[in-house]
């Protein structure tokens, strides 16, 4: 009875969860950006990080033992430490608004908006922003553009993203069951890793992939004997800090506590261990966010099974979400994208 057939979404993105809102914001002469998701009502969430060199906000709130059971916004940017400023701008914006955790008796909010950072520092934009860095003012603007459609590839934080020895870029996917259950992901892909299977253009999350979403190539036949492959192909070439980090948000409309959306998190990293190799290396600081709106009831039957199937297509959705998002990225700069190494149009 759950979940049956699984089938992608209307628009095959974020959004095909109900109630949430996405926002991109770019700053073309920096090649940065800033991905903004904004829940039309406060959210319960989790988050799990699996890189060594992450730079997140408020994933401490995230915590189910915290005081914080619900979120009012996720911000995913570019622009290291600097890009941290984003969820400023977004909470400011959401405070202004009357939207947040509600302190006391006070007649003020406190929006709670974690984030995570990728490091876009190295992409030949120009980053001489001196005193003030442009992410306080992207995450302003991602909230004012946010609609139920927004674009993939060279958008928000995807902007100045590169994956492996490709561009990356920002990607989704999502998953609709029989029973009613929406699972979704948004991931902005940058990791040091290949998305690429060596000495071809099949992407590693080729078994995954629906409807034909990142060119419906599959793998190489035959395949190679993968125990033989380099580890590193493909991956950049500079083993360094500063270049890397896929961050992103997964979403489903069950009504997930707080420590199922933590386990659900978990799991969704096991997309990137299937779209990327290697992955969650000492210099990329992968970070997963878990939103979960409520509208599904699971019911108290089975639940354990109905969580671990949420898991289950939520690694899917990652895995898909990634290699869309190089997929439908651009060249920028140096960068190079999968269709103009490929010759796709």
């Amino acid at each position: 009875m759950f979940p049956g057939t699984i089938r992608k979404g209307p628009r095959n993105h974020l959004c095909d969860v109900g109630g949430l809102l996405v926002g991109n914001a770019e700053d073309m002469g920096a090649r940065t950006g800033v991905t903004v998701v904004l829940p039309e009502a406060r959210a319960v969430a989790g988050v799990d990080v699996r890189g060594g060199g992450p730079g997140t906000r408020e994933t401490d709130a995230l915590d189910p033992a915290c005081l914080v059971d619900e979120i009012d916004a996720v911000v995913l940017s570019g622009g290291s430490s600097w890009g941290l400023d984003a969820a400023s701008g977004v909470a400011a914006w959401l405070g202004a608004r009357g939207r947040g955790f509600l302190v006391g008796s006070s007649p003020l909010v406190s929006p709670v908006v974690p984030g995570a950072i990728l490091f876009d520092l190295a992409n030949g934009g120009n980053k001489n922003w001196g005193e003030e860095p442009p992410y306080r003012a992207l995450g302003r603007a991602a909230c004012e553009t946010a609609a139920r459609d927004f674009r993939l590839g060279n958008a928000g934080a995807g902007l100045g993203a590169t994956a492996g020895q490709y561009k990356g870029g920002l990607g989704s996917a999502s998953a609709l069951a029989e029973s009613g259950l929406a699972v979704a992901a948004l991931m902005a892909a940058n990791p040091f890793g290949s998305v690429v299977m060596p000495g071809s253009a099949c992407f590693w999350a080729a078994p995954y992939e629906m409807g034909g979403e990142f060119g419906g190539l599959g793998w190489p036949s035959p395949l190679p004997e993968f125990a033989a492959l380099d580890p590193m192909a493909g991956s950049k070439a500079d083993v360094v800090p500063g270049s890397n980090t896929s961050i992103g948000v997964v979403a489903t409309n069950a009504d997930l506590t707080p420590v199922e959306a933590r386990r659900v998190a978990i799991m969704a990293q096991d997309g990137l261990a299937r779209a990327v190799r290697p992955i969650h290396t000492p210099v990329d600081g992968d970070t997963i966010f878990v939103l979960a709106t409520g509208t599904h009831p699971l019911g108290p039957d089975m639940r354990y099974r109905a969580v671990m199937a949420i898991g289950a297509l939520a690694a899917d959705c990652v895995a898909r979400a990634m290699a869309r998002g190089v997929y439908e990225a651009e060249s920028l700069g140096a960068a190079l994208s999968w269709r103009a190494r490929h010759g796709a149009s």
